[in-house]
């Protein structure tokens, strides 16, 4: 992205997008990758940015807008090379950690990478009140990736990375940290949860919390977002994690070449409870991981499952 120094007058679009629900209007994807990428590089004002940010909250992203956000997003960081072998890297984001279950993205990942598959998770590392991916992975003993050669690095020895986002994508981080500031999150939290930083296909896990992102996001995957660039599976967060409920499997939805296809039903409640640490905190968490890696615990049934899916697409995504 060109970076200049020149202010960016934002003012006409937070007039449309500033009436509230009822009243706002949706921009169309080249002008929300232009106020996008001026708000990347800092050519808008504090209080219009807070203006925007919380305009865009409180009206929602319609599938144009997400798709125009995303394209300024994608220029603002450089891509990552295409690591080498035979699966497409597969993308685990984690920006919410667990609160009442123990988080288990660190074990999705480690499933997958231990078959060969370039794991790829990025995320925040610390997240108050919650107990992040990166914490556990560092009570593993998996080092936080620096560069993309730490990365290919990691595929190559069958360990899943780690990345903050800051150092994947550093504009957007400062876009994210702002919920620090405003009290409530943003769009780039949804930015950052479909985001695609490699230079090649891959598969991207993407979450929802809310259930209208069910219907943007499939929209967006399905008539917005760009077929190169690989696919995507759409489930409800566990906890706002892309990782299967270890209890009950979600319903996991298939985004190929625009088309949407049903990959996974959602279960019904089960009598018997997987089972899983007893504390959520991050040592007691990587302690049980290992030990599900090593055979001395089951690997919740729904995990595994979808361990497999992800095996099976990212196999595809390379022939």
């Amino acid at each position: 992205m060109n970076k200049t120094t020149e202010k960016f007058a934002a003012a006409p679009f937070i007039k449309e997008i500033g009436r509230g629900v009822k009243g706002a209007r949706s921009m169309s994807r080249e002008d929300a990758c232009a106020l996008y990428a001026a708000m990347l590089e800092g050519r808008v004002s504090d209080l219009e940015l807070g203006a925007i940010l919380l305009a865009m909250r409180i009206k929602g992203e319609s599938v144009e807008e997400l798709a125009g956000f995303m394209d300024a997003a994608e220029t603002s960081f450089a891509l990552l090379p295409s690591p080498p072998g035979e699966f497409a890297p597969v993308l685990i984001p984690s920006y919410n950690g667990a609160r009442k279950l123990a988080n288990l993205t660190p074990l999705l990942a480690l499933l997958l990478a231990r078959e060969g598959v370039p794991t790829l998770v990025h995320g925040v590392r610390s997240d108050p009140g919650r107990v992040t991916t990166a914490e556990i992975m560092a009570e593993l003993g998996l080092a936080e990736a620096g560069s993309s050669a730490d990365i290919l690095d990691a595929a190559a020895s069958l360990r899943p990375a780690f990345i903050p986002i800051e150092r994947l994508a550093p504009e957007l981080a400062h876009l994210l940290s702002l919920r620090r500031i405003l009290g409530v999150r943003n769009s780039t939290h949804t930015l950052v949860k479909i985001l695609q930083p490699y230079d090649c296909p891959a598969l991207r896990l993407v979450s929802y919390t809310h259930p209208e992102y069910l219907e943007t996001l499939g929209a967006y995957f399905t008539s917005a977002a760009p077929s190169q660039r690989g696919d995507a599976f759409l489930m409800r967060g566990t906890e706002g994690e892309t990782v299967a409920n270890p209890h009950r499997a979600q319903q996991i939805d298939w985004f190929h070449g625009g088309q949407r296809t049903l990959l996974v039903e959602r279960d019904a409640p089960a009598d018997v409870l997987a089972e899983v640490p007893e504390a959520r905190d991050a040592a007691t968490t990587a302690a049980w991981i290992a030990a599900a890696l090593r055979g001395d615990v089951p690997i919740p049934p729904s995990i595994a499952a979808q361990a497999a899916q992800c095996l099976r697409v990212a196999r595809a995504l390379r022939s």
